[in-house]
């Protein structure tokens, strides 16, 4: 290798002494064991094999694509060599800004998430089985059906199922009602689940461009210019933010009153009377 020559085994490809693979071989060695001779001497051993081996798809197209129009073979594989080593090295770097920020992003909840009812945490069948009863005795499972369709993003087939027999209602006919106010709101709903993928993904934008702004604090323009970038994408993320805080994620009291079929007054009369039943219970819970 001491008395390696770009340009004189490309002169003998051009004359067909040795074949193209050949040539490439030889170029790929010489890159792969005399790194102390090349412009990344100093980059760690790990990571300069990583490079060889990634630049060396481009071997092949250099020779495909080399014209002597006045610079050596051994000039044009040192600049391509030098430019292709910059570009590694950004996308390595981009490469390790987006794993740390995907590892930062698995927590977005924290943008997006919803706390569901009270009435619906772990104890939210001993709730509503206190709400049915009324002082006299009294059932009144058309209240506990309008809270359960008005809420019905946090309730689940096996809670529809478990709480039929305690509102009197049948199983079936219940998740029947369910359907039907999935099916009224599906375009609303869709609309809120695309506004918080959005809100996620720009999210994982913030974070990436904090991330490489760590990486350019020694070049004063372009770290002003993403700086102000991440700016604006962080308050377009709060604006996103606040927008779905003011979406209503609940059915309507109207479309709650025509899935049961009864008038929208008796539905707003039937939660207003839940409302405050559940605020004693919280008082009395408090106080025991």
């Amino acid at each position: 290798m001491n008395n390696f020559s770009f340009n004189k085994l490309y002169f003998k490809f051009s004359n067909g002494k040795i074949t193209c693979t050949e040539f490439e071989g030889y170029i790929y060695n010489y890159y792969l064991f005399n790194q102390d001779k090349t412009i990344f001497s100093n980059w760690p051993k790990n990571e300069y094999e990583d490079f060889v081996s990634w630049f060396y798809p481009r071997i092949k197209k250099a020779i495909d694509t080399y014209f002597d129009i006045g610079a050596s073979f051994e000039a044009f594989m040192k600049k391509l060599f030098k430019m292709s080593g910059k570009e590694y090295q950004v996308r390595t770097t981009s490469k390790s800004i987006t794993e740390y920020s995907a590892w930062c992003a698995q927590v977005p909840e924290m943008y997006v998430r919803e706390e569901a009812p009270e009435y619906l945490h772990k104890n939210g069948e001993k709730i509503i089985s206190t709400l049915v009863s009324e002082k006299k005795g009294r059932k009144t499972p058309r209240r506990i059906l309008a809270l359960i369709l008005k809420n019905y993003n946090y309730v689940s087939d096996d809670f529809l199922d478990r709480i039929a027999p305690k509102i009197g209602i049948n199983k079936e006919e219940l998740r029947e009602m369910m359907e039907r106010i999935k099916k009224i709101r599906r375009k609303r709903d869709d609309g809120i689940y695309s506004l918080k993928e959005r809100i996620y993904c720009q999210f994982y934008r913030c974070i990436i461009y904090d991330r490489k702004l760590a990486y350019i604090t020694d070049n004063p323009m372009a770290y002003n210019n993403l700086k102000l970038k991440r700016d604006k994408a962080r308050q377009r993320l709060e604006n996103m933010r606040k927008r779905l805080s003011t979406i209503r994620t609940d059915a309507t009291n109207k479309q709650v009153a025509n899935v049961i079929g009864i008038k929208k007054g008796t539905v707003d009369a039937s939660l207003f009377k839940l409302k405050e039943k559940l605020v004693i219970i919280k008082e009395k819970a408090l106080l025991n």
